[in-house]
């Protein structure tokens, strides 16, 4: 003879069964976003460039918390910063700027070699530096993209810096949407590519003469430390 169970058990059994019901009901769908990556660069390709037999390593840029965060970023009156909604970047602004430089580095094609994220790369010069601005700033009530990169060239053979030098563009957005928005950063991103491959090869150049001797008060520089 089968025992029959006990009523309260019955009723237990038939209130978590609705409990469980509830909670699979109740789940939220997971919020969206936009995800943007800069545009491809826009510097052309070399066809037969005089190349310097130099290796350079790009490492990540050393930014802000907030930066270094995948929001797309506003700064307002009052220093005070904002994100627009339901958008991100791909990956944070200094992954995106070390993309994009390398690829224009590569495009160009006067050094003979460019890495990025490699620790084992050998490498005769070491591009680092510190991301200071990666936002849509309004001047005069119109959007403006900005970027601002302090750079530092290495030599690492020697283990000294040989030349520092900020870098800034600023973008007007010619739109009202997003993608005016990336656009404008592509830009400017482009801007700075072009302004630091010149600064590169002139002193790999002169690091080829012979030429390169930084003065005394510079000191010496340890290679920067790998970034993920």
């Amino acid at each position: 003879m089968t025992a029959r169970m006990p009523q309260r058990y019955l009723h237990w059994i038939g209130f978590l069964t609705a409990l469980a019901l509830l909670s699979s009901c109740s789940i939220l769908p997971a919020e969206t976003f936009e995800v943007y990556q800069l545009p491809p660069s826009s510097i052309a390709i070399a066809t037969a460039p005089d190349r310097l037999p130099l290796t350079l390593h790009i490492a990540k840029a050393d930014s802000s918390r907030l930066t270094d965060s995948q929001r797309v970023l506003i700064l307002n009156q009052n220093n005070r910063v904002s994100a627009y909604k339901k958008v991100r970047w791909s990956d944070p602004p200094p992954v995106l700027l070390r993309k994009q430089i390398a690829s224009a580095f590569r495009a160009d094609g006067r050094l003979s070699l460019v890495g990025e994220n490699n620790p084992t790369l050998a490498r005769d010069l070491e591009l680092s530096g510190d991301l200071d601005a990666f936002y849509v700033e309004y001047s005069a009530g119109m959007p403006v993209a900005v970027i601002r990169f302090n750079a530092v060239l290495a030599q690492t053979a020697r283990n000294r810096s040989i030349a520092a030098r900020g870098f800034e563009s600023r973008q007007p957005v010619e739109g009202k949407g997003m993608p005016e928005v990336i656009a404008a950063f592509g830009r400017g991103a482009d801007q700075v590519a072009r302004e630091i491959i010149d600064w590169t090869i002139q002193h790999g150049s002169a690091i080829q003469a012979g030429e390169n001797e930084m003065p005394a008060s510079a000191g010496r520089m340890n290679p920067p430390a790998e970034k993920p």
